[in-house]
């Protein structure tokens, strides 16, 4: 029988990269017997079996986190259930104040005029036209107490009110088959997110917070809303979007975060 021998690391931060790894795979394995045992079980030794990579340096271990992030999406879009609601929670519960976060301080937060705002359409859509607030606020508005989750480990409840987004694709005609929906913001901050998630029916364009119009700071004119996903999934001060097939990444997601983001 032949051992398998765990390759040499150089300049390698072993104790790091294992715990990246143990928490990019255990982390969507809901049986916790099995999360503990693949966890505690993973080595230098099983990344490289598991990924396929030889690793002895640091670009190796990249490269092998990296393999092990795509697999956490794949799963993580296997075991995505589109008819799950996530939790509802009472007004009395919402989290006053409910917390800023971006990429940048809250004195940075970007203005965006109303009256010349137009939100862009284009990819896999029969109508490519322009939105005015004026013709999304006359759509069908619903609200959602729900909690957002920060991938910082903070949480906190809101109520969020807008255009259920799978009533938008309908309207604008966008083909449900494709498999990717991007946004580019007014903030230079752009994510995207599987079909799934966006025909999802708690997935909404969020024009309002706490029944007033959105706040800059939350995200005015537009914030997309999913509570099935982690805050950095959900993007504020939207400008466009766009329907392909073509992965679009993300301004985190291109950094090595989880592009799936599940909460």
């Amino acid at each position: 029988m032949k051992i398998f021998q765990r390759p040499p690391l150089h300049n390698v931060d072993a104790e790091a990269a294992l715990a990246e790894a143990r928490r990019l795979i255990g982390r969507k394995i809901e049986q916790p017997a099995r999360r503990a045992f693949l966890t505690r079980s993973l080595t230098m030794g099983g990344l490289s079996l598991l990924t396929g990579c030889s690793i002895s340096s640091n670009e190796d271990v990249e490269t092998a986190l990296n393999a092990i992030s795509r697999f956490n999406d794949k799963v993580q879009g296997f075991i995505f259930d589109p008819t799950q609601l996530a939790p509802t929670y009472p007004e009395s519960m919402i989290t006053r104040p409910f917390p800023f976060n971006a990429f940048y301080g809250e004195s940075e937060v970007r203005e965006v005029d109303e009256g010349s705002y137009r939100l862009e359409v284009t990819g896999m859509v029969a109508d490519k036209r322009q939105w005015t607030l004026p013709e999304l606020r006359a759509m069908e508005q619903q609200d959602q107490v729900t909690r957002h989750i920060c991938v910082e480990g903070w949480s906190a409840i809101g109520k969020w009110g807008g255009v259920r987004f799978s009533d938008f694709l309908k309207r604008v005609g966008a083909d449900t088959s494709a498999r990717y929906i991007g946004f580019k913001c007014s903030d230079d901050y752009y994510t995207s997110i599987d079909m799934p998630t966006a025909l999802h029916p708690q997935t909404l364009l969020t024009l309002t917070y706490d029944g007033q119009p959105l706040p800059p700071k939350y995200g005015f004119p537009m914030k997309l809303r999913m509570p099935t996903k982690l805050g950095y999934k959900n993007p504020k001060h939207i400008k466009a979007i766009f329907v392909t097939n073509t992965n679009p990444g993300g301004y985190w997601e291109d950094q090595g975060y989880n592009w799936f983001g599940g909460s």
